[in-house]
């Protein structure tokens, strides 16, 4: 189960809250993957790798509470929080960096933390994107609903194909081989 962090509706389609959910659409979007289905208060998709299906998935119920649709999930379908990879903003790493972790806290992270209490446990697979801290007198939480400014957007478009290259490497290549080649700082 791949779930994407972001917000729904065009106002926050490119901000930096949403890059989880770019990457999942970067990532549906080479393999010809409709997102579209609604279905555990969330966007789905489906895709086959070799024997197993991996869902894609973007929750519609705005980033705090993420843990909803993720509690839905695991509320109908067979899966264990160990099957999960969680895509999402951060604003301790620097905007363009990529760090992929298989457990953790929320360190702040509204929809992280949302998960964590759905899910009653921390052994979930993180791909976290950096956003860089916002600047002096700026709000945290209204730096992350703000579109990337004109100067970011390549750097934004370049982790997003970044982490969608990631999350390839980790479904086909195990998290040790992924975390080898994306952690390192580029």
């Amino acid at each position: 189960i791949v779930v994407g962090l972001g917000n729904p509706g065009r106002r926050y389609q490119r901000s930096r809250h949403n890059l989880g959910f770019m990457v999942v659409d970067r990532f549906a979007s080479q393999r010809r993957i409709t997102m579209e289905r609604k279905k555990y208060q969330s966007l789905i998709g489906y895709w086959q790798m070799d024997s197993e299906k991996i869902l894609l998935v973007k929750p519609q119920t705005y980033m705090n509470r993420s843990g909803e649709a993720i509690r839905a999930i695991f509320r109908y379908l067979p899966a264990a929080p160990q099957d999960l990879v969680v895509i999402h903003d951060d604003l301790d790493l620097p905007l363009g960096r990529i760090r992929l972790r298989p457990s953790g806290g929320a360190g702040g992270h509204r929809g992280v933390r949302s998960i964590l209490e759905a899910l009653k446990e921390e052994d979930y697979f993180r791909v976290r994107l950096g956003i860089g801290h916002p600047p002096p007198g700026v709000d945290p939480s209204d730096y992350v609903l703000r579109p990337f400014p004109p100067e970011e957007t390549d750097l934004a478009d370049e982790v997003v194909s970044r982490a969608a290259e990631a999350l390839e490497s980790l479904l086909a290549e195990g998290s040790h081989r992924a975390m080898e080649k994306f952690n390192r700082v580029n």
